[in-house]
């Protein structure tokens, strides 16, 4: 009897945590489906600050519909709307914050909340957007989240329109107009200037992913200025590519720097092999503490 109780406990644990129905982890019969696709680019939709998103979640719905298959987007999509609402107004936001209109088949709940999500767009805060989707009942949830996901299975989505990327090189397009452009090494302030100041900005927005050893901390980058962005990253950083599946290389010389006081991030550094910074792509301009929840993830796996 102690043996099968652990066993229904251990099936409904998975099922909470895959989404999956609990027969069919009891049965051992789970699955995914292939390719998940990429969701790094989900968070930078205005949604409300400072909320985590279940990015493994949202790959793996997404990637069901695709696949057609209707028990796991039934399952997934409950626990979503019970569950991760955040995550639910992120995904609709990607959809209709773009689009001119719902379009003639969206249900009186989506059509609703669409003028929202184009606001959230525009003004670039999420908060009243987020909120109705907080406030919706069962179903107005469940009919957004099934609009969302019919433009999601189709790929008809406008990301790139709400992710900033780095322009050209803008000196170069200087000097090709016949402009002179002197530059900070060729005034030769020394120690008068902080480069930090004068570098791409980035925010950063505390999230988890899901992995077989359980939930790790994860800290999103966006880009507060023009210049910063993917191209950017991949000047100043050996960071490559990572598409949610399997953990990335670990990368010790990049430490992120924490204050156990008061739960904030201080910054985020490269260091070099003199034990100095060599990069500093994040300087936290004021102390924030963090949610509990992730500083115990952060605490807990300590990378």
């Amino acid at each position: 009897m102690v043996s099968n109780h652990g066993k229904k406990q251990r099936a409904k644990k998975q099922a909470q945590r895959t989404g999956a129905a609990y027969s069919s982890a009891a049965a051992g019969t789970t699955h995914t489906h292939e390719p998940l696709p990429d969701m790094t680019a989900l968070p930078l939709v205005p949604h409300g600050s400072w909320r985590l998103l279940d990015l493994d979640l949202a790959a793996r719905l997404v990637a069901a519909c695709r696949a057609g298959c209707v028990p796991c987007q039934k399952s997934l999509a409950k626990k979503m709307v019970t569950d991760a609402r955040p995550t639910l107004a992120a995904l609709a936001g990607a959809v209709y914050g773009t689009l001119p209109t719902p379009g003639a088949v969206a249900s009186g709940p989506t059509r609703l909340w669409a003028q929202l999500a184009r606001e959230a767009v525009r003004s670039r805060s999420g908060e009243s957007a987020f909120a109705a989707v907080v406030a919706m009942n069962g179903t107005d949830a469940s009919a957004l989240l099934e609009d969302a996901l019919v433009h999601w299975a189709a790929g008809d989505l406008r990301l790139g329109q709400l992710v900033h990327l780095a322009p050209a090189d803008p000196m170069g397009a200087l000097r090709e107009a016949g402009i002179e452009v002197v530059t900070l090494d060729d005034l030769d302030l020394g120690d008068d200037v902080d480069p930090y100041q004068l570098a791409p900005a980035y925010g950063v927005m505390p999230m988890r992913t899901a992995t077989p050893g359980g939930p790790v901390p994860m800290l999103l980058l966006y880009p507060e200025t023009e210049d910063a962005g993917i191209e950017d990253l991949e000047s100043r950083t050996d960071w490559e590519r990572w598409g949610l599946r399997g953990m990335p290389n670990m990368a010790p010389a990049w430490r992120l720097r924490a204050r156990i006081a008061d739960r904030s991030l201080q910054g985020l550094v490269h260091v070099g092999p003199d034990g100095e910074d060599a990069v500093e792509l994040w300087r936290a301009s004021e102390s924030v503490t963090m949610p509990q929840d992730w500083w115990d993830l952060l605490d807990r796996a300590q990378h």
